[in-house]
């Protein structure tokens, strides 16, 4: 019934015309009256209706929906026919549909062109961002055998404050005390963690302690941050190439550009290659208080992975890697989910430089489950050195 709704609306639509919402919107009432006097529509049926068609034509369609629930954290398009979706940290089919994989590519691009990138063909892969700052992936056949693929991350509309997460579950007072001394005091904090386990979201939450008169740069692949409290702020974006495979702006380029815009910090959203050595010169030559984050198992797998991707930007020794790296990181928070699809802070380490030529660390919070219950796992984190070994910012500080 949309399909034929929405062919009656194009029929009366002057498409050389640019129609307000408003104007739209009568048009497609009209239409679904004339419907409903020959199939019987009931009311309210007319309206969800008339907003199915409306969201069809100028929105997103079916997809619209699903983005306007609060409920749905994250939303998986295999193809026209498989629409899932994450809620309360379960997967479950959404029961929605696609009129065509054809309708389904058109989506794709029409939210690609929202941040100007480019998805067609020859271009089948492309992570782009909503307006919102919802992360989206997107891959086009020929890549992707089983039609159009969209993958959306969502995001709080209000974004989570320290205090949530303790109510969640995910730190306790003490952390989160220490977490905000640790940014006041210009640690060098890396936020570790698999996929979906809460990284830019719990960036997101340590930017709020960042004090308000200095001055940030935020460097990211699709720009998703949500720093509120912060006014002098910078945020760069990277570009991908054009069709002819030029014009290219790299994580690396925009790292190189924020050494001369002065800032006090540089935020990096993730680091993934190469740009890691930029990141980790720039935290051991003046911006202390940076932050950014990386896919990693532990902590010690993250260091593994940041010596790898060092390794990517310069050949190296990797004794002299380690030194940087070591010189460079103060603090790692690993975030991970459990059993019970919950989102934990599991273990919160210092580093305290190479021992024997390897980086050494100091457990400080490390996660212990005390049980199950209902379902959920029970336990926090609970210290496990008595203190921090490098202390001379915290001093600096006056704490």
């Amino acid at each position: 019934m949309v399909s034929l709704i929405k062919d009656r609306v194009y029929g009366r639509l002057d498409m050389s015309q640019d129609l307000e919402d408003s104007e739209l919107m009568d048009v497609i009432d009209e239409c679904v009256l004339e419907e409903s006097r020959i199939t019987m529509i009931p009311i309210r049926q007319r309206q969800e209706l008339a907003e199915t068609v409306f969201n069809a034509i100028r929105r997103l369609d079916v997809l619209q929906d699903i983005l306007e629930d609060d409920s749905i954290t994250e939303i998986m398009i295999n193809g026209k026919d498989n629409i899932f979706i994450e809620r309360n940290g379960r997967i479950e089919k959404s029961g929605k549909v696609f009129d065509s994989d054809a309708r389904l590519e058109d989506i794709a691009q029409k939210i690609a062109a929202l941040s100007n990138r480019i998805v067609n063909a020859s271009v089948p892969i492309v992570d782009t961002r909503l307006a919102d700052g919802s992360r989206v992936c997107i891959i086009l056949p020929p890549v992707a055998l089983n039609g159009p693929i969209i993958t959306v991350r969502k995001f709080f509309e209000i974004p989570l404050t320290i205090e949530k997460l303790i109510e969640l579950g995910s730190v306790n007072t003490e952390v989160a005390a220490f977490l905000e001394k640790a940014v006041k005091a210009k640690y060098n904090l890396f936020i570790s963690g698999g996929t979906g386990s809460g990284k830019t979201t719990f960036l997101n939450v340590l930017s709020n302690f960042i004090p308000k008169d200095e001055r940030i740069v935020t460097i990211e692949d699709s720009a998703e941050l949500q720093l509120k409290k912060v006014e002098n702020i910078v945020r760069l974006e990277a570009r991908n190439a054009n069709v002819e495979g030029k014009n290219a702006i790299t994580i690396r380029d925009l790292i190189k550009a924020s050494l001369r815009l002065r800032p006090d910090r540089i935020i990096v959203g993730e680091v993934r290659g190469e740009e890691t050595l930029d990141m980790i010169q720039a935290m051991s030559t003046g911006h202390d208080g940076s932050l950014s984050t990386g896919h990693g198992n532990s902590p010690e797998d993250m260091m593994a992975r940041l010596e790898t991707m060092v390794l990517m930007g310069m050949d190296m020794p990797v004794s002299a890697v380690r030194q940087q790296i070591a010189s460079a990181i103060d603090i790692i928070v690993h975030l991970g989910r459990l059993r019970d699809k919950s989102r934990r802070v599991l273990k919160i380490v210092e580093i305290t430089g190479i021992e024997n030529g390897e980086i050494a660390f100091n457990t400080l919070y490390e996660f212990k489950e005390m049980g199950e219950e209902g379902g959920k796992v029970q336990g926090g984190l609970v210290r496990v050195a008595e203190n921090l070994k490098n202390t001379e910012k915290m001093q600096r500080a006056g704490y």
